[in-house]
């Protein structure tokens, strides 16, 4: 039951990042994101995965984290498109 509990913990964690993906894509701005937000998640997901290993309780949940984790880094990736995107706009 435990397990199950996490994955729906990690799976409504997980629905929210496309949206915040769509939205950095479209908005082409950083405003209205936290670099600091997006790297203390990236930290609690390596976490998340590196417990899992540590106390060999591996399985399919981890699969979860390992998406959650992807999408977040996309939206980092984003991120830093963007800063440069508002560093041309503040140039000219």
């Amino acid at each position: 039951m435990a397990e199950i509990l996490e994955v729906f913990m990690v799976v409504s964690f997980g629905l929210a990042w496309p949206t915040s993906i769509l939205k950095s894509i479209r908005a082409k701005t950083t405003k209205g994101k936290s670099l600091s937000f997006l790297i203390i998640i990236l930290f609690g997901y390596v976490c998340g995965i590196l417990s899992k290993f540590l106390s060999g309780n591996i399985n399919y949940v981890v699969i979860f984290y390992m998406i959650n984790f992807t999408m977040v880094f996309i939206d980092l990736l984003i991120y830093f498109r963007n800063l440069k995107l508002d560093k041309k706009a503040t140039e000219a």
